[in-house]
């Protein structure tokens, strides 16, 4: 095995650095940052949770956070904006249409908020699930439809192409639990957010590795130097990493970095 000469690596958080069963970065994963950053390795949260639901993890010491699965990148302790995408407000107006017709929940995020539409007991049971309040409700009236960075959908995985042909084209839909869909616009991805800071750093994307368990981490691991699945991610994920390492609450990230001798 050819060892990779790594400069910087992503980490996706639920179910990555955060287990689903402790809510709690493993010690060994923070070791394991401590000493990616002891050799001046770059290390940078790419996430699709919102920018403002970070605070649990920022302690740790991120050089960036690649949000909103890659549509909202910022750097530094000020956290210098590198990239910002919104959603076509088409898209968010033909939402809110079939919503009024179409019993649907949808929470609607931007870099200042997150709201929801319509809350039910499994809504607030997932937020749970991922550690997170349940979002107030949305105020339609105030709404400005071209602040919208992301949107989750809560619709069955068997509904969701026909959802997003009729009602938001312009948007692409991933998924990294069965809950809900992330939905951003066309061509965004982690993969933008590594592209982002791979100019931002002055890195080549083989000096990358990147860790995650989800449908909307497959692009990233995918572009990255070294892409690195979690033992407990699904199996599409699994299926096209470079290595799969053990699960989150088996110290995987401390067992990948090791076994690439990148610590």
């Amino acid at each position: 095995m050819q060892l990779p000469n790594i400069k910087a690596v992503f980490f996706d958080i639920d179910g990555t650095l955060i287990s689903f069963n402790t809510h709690k970065v493993p010690q060994s994963t923070l070791d394991a940052i401590q000493k990616l950053k002891d050799k001046g390795i770059k290390v940078i949260v790419s996430t699709g949770r919102s920018i403002n639901n970070l605070d649990h993890i920022k302690p740790i010491g991120f050089d960036g956070y690649s949000t909103f699965n890659g549509g909202y990148c910022v750097v530094g302790k000020d956290e210098t904006i590198l990239h910002r995408a919104t959603m076509d407000p088409a898209d968010i107006e033909r939402l809110i249409n079939y919503s009024k017709h179409t019993p649907i929940s949808f929470s609607l995020m931007s870099e200042k908020e997150v709201t929801i539409h319509h809350i039910t007991p499994e809504i607030d049971m997932m937020y749970e699930t991922v550690n997170l309040p349940t979002p107030p409700l949305v105020d339609f009236e105030t709404l400005d439809t071209s602040s919208i960075l992301q949107v989750n959908v809560f619709i069955a995985p068997e509904n969701e192409d026909a959802f997003m042909a009729e009602v938001m084209p312009n948007s692409i839909a991933t998924r990294w639990i069965a809950t809900f869909a992330d939905v951003n616009p066309n061509g965004q991805s982690k993969k933008v957010g590594i592209e982002t800071f791979c100019r931002y750093f002055d890195l080549d994307v083989s000096e990358t590795m990147a860790f995650g368990d989800g449908g909307n981490d497959i692009e990233m691991l995918k572009y990255a130097g070294v892409g690195v699945a979690m033992g407990n991610a699904n199996p599409a994920v699994k299926e096209m990493a470079d290595y799969v390492t053990d699960h989150v609450d088996k110290d995987g990230i401390w067992n990948a970095l090791v076994h690439y001798q990148v610590i």
